[in-house]
């Protein structure tokens, strides 16, 4: 009798299915509601919102610290998801958010990062250029600015050429969503730089990693 309920013991572990696999939030990223790009979790219960800049240097600092721990520590398990909205500074930061874009939510993190990583080099060159021939025609001055800046190059590496560029560069639905977004930042938030943080859709003060992570960690003890 022993041996029997044994056997079925072990048959039935055999016959159990195996544990479902964690899922790793990062791989996740959806357009927003507000025109940004949401990385994680859509229904994570703490929701980290950035405004920020592609030519802002505090925004490339918090880019490349929280690079890593954001993702790994808070966004993967689901708790957390991180959501970038753009808030333009200047024609050269207009062309990069557009750029960013380019490939949708499939592409956007990579393109992000590459961008950011990338910055000082970038708006160096970029800042030589000059737009006012292109001033009756900027989405010509833009793709201009592309190629002067680098970042055309740098774009045709991550597998968008040129002529692909172009299109995202000009893509007028894009463009809306950006400028929705800048006029939210300041019309509406009231926000005068970047970056600037929010937590479930509370400012939240410093702009540091250091400072929003200490804030994110007290969200996720309460």
């Amino acid at each position: 009798m022993r041996f029997v309920l044994a056997l079925s013991a072990l048959l039935t572990l055999a016959a159990a299915p195996p544990p479902p696999k964690a899922v790793d939030w990062t791989k996740t990223v959806a357009r927003a509601p507000s025109g940004g790009f949401l990385i994680g979790n859509p229904a994570a219960k703490i929701r980290l919102v950035e405004y920020m800049s592609y030519t802002c240097p505090h925004c490339q600092h918090f880019a490349m610290e929280s690079a890593v721990p954001l993702m790994r520590d808070h966004v993967a398990k689901g708790a957390v998801s991180f959501e970038v909205r753009n808030f333009l500074l200047n024609g050269l930061d207009f062309t990069f958010a557009l750029a960013a874009r380019c490939g949708g939510p499939a592409r956007f993190k990579g393109n992000h990062d590459a961008i950011f990583t990338n910055q000082q080099a970038l708006v160096t060159r970029g800042m030589k250029f000059n737009p006012a021939p292109y001033g009756k025609n900027p989405v010509a001055g833009m793709k201009a600015w592309a190629r002067a800046s680098g970042l055309a190059d740098l774009m045709a590496k991550r597998g968008v050429p040129a002529a692909a560029l172009d299109k995202c560069i000009a893509d007028p639905a894009e463009q809306g969503r950006i400028q929705a977004m800048t006029r939210d930042a300041i019309d509406v938030k009231k926000l005068s730089g970047t970056p600037s943080f929010f937590i479930n859709d509370q400012p939240i003060a410093g702009g540091t990693w250091s400072s929003v992570e200490f804030d994110l960690q007290q969200a996720e003890k309460s």
